[in-house]
């Protein structure tokens, strides 16, 4: 396992300790209203349907984009027809907050992904409580047994589960354990190159009636329409967003590309 990831799973073993020791610190508010269906936002057909992402810091690009108000960008990314929204909650390395979950929640109609690294039963109750109405699992990090858990757990808080695979094996996991939403990271986490070809590679070994969701590197019409030729549903786009300088027109475009398959490269 990369060093770097190491790293950041080792701070979450200890974020975890501390909301173990002082407990989740809301209960959820009941104007947040019903849990939306992230499943159902991804399969509207004949389209890609993006996810976009909130993310100013990673640890492998540095500063993406000046902090700002989250809310602001969300406004921006419904208002270009983004399907649903993904935030990264990770303070330490990736300059995330929870707390914007709320007013996300509150402010914008469709579904708000909580992106961070879950490891525990505790941080997808903590997900509920603060508003998501789904959560990414990355399979590469949590055993079969605590997948399947973290799966059942989001299903009675009526949540869904993202659950992200980068290889052959991560997929017979994550199918094994009921997933139903698949993301294919093209980020390989242990060397952090991107490459698309792992959408290619992988997609076809997801039976219908799952959503395939495409994750990292994309950034134009050629990868969009690369990934939906393959049977890809949805993309999760946050980089190439968040340094564009006109988001709007950018999330617009990545979803106008692949309303129509003619193609064409």
């Amino acid at each position: 396992m990369n060093a770097l990831l190491t790293k950041v799973l080792g701070e979450k073993r200890k974020e975890v300790d501390t909301l173990k020791k002082e407990g989740i610190s809301r209960n959820r508010d009941n104007d947040l209203g019903a849990t939306r269906d992230l499943k159902r936002a991804l399969s509207i057909p004949n389209r890609i349907n993006l996810i976009a992402e909130i993310k100013f810091v990673s640890p492998s690009a540095g500063i993406i984009r000046e902090q700002e108000d989250p809310i602001s960008i969300a406004r921006i990314y419904v208002k270009a027809g983004a399907a649903a929204l993904s935030l990264l909650t990770d303070k330490r390395f990736f300059s995330g907050d929870i707390k914007y979950l709320p007013r996300l929640k509150r402010e914008l109609p469709v579904p708000i992904v909580r992106k961070d690294f879950i490891i525990d039963e505790m941080q997808v109750r903590e997900s509920f409580e603060w508003g998501a109405d789904a959560i990414l699992l990355i399979a590469r990090i949590i055993s079969r047994r605590k997948l399947k858990i973290f799966l059942r757990m989001c299903q009675s808080l009526g949540m869904a589960a993202l659950t992200e695979v980068h290889d052959q094996n991560d997929v017979s996991k994550a199918l094994d354990c009921g997933a139903d939403i698949i993301g294919i990271n093209n980020r390989d986490l242990d060397t952090f190159k991107v490459d698309l070809a792992t959408t290619i590679s992988l997609a076809p070994l997801v039976p219908a009636g799952h959503i395939i969701v495409s994750e990292s590197g994309i950034s134009n019409s050629r990868d969009v329409r690369a990934l939906q030729r393959v049977g890809v549903q949805a993309i999760l786009v946050g980089t190439a967003l968040m340094k564009s300088k006109d988001m709007e027109k950018k999330a617009r475009d990545l979803i106008q590309d692949g309303a129509i398959d003619d193609g064409q490269d």
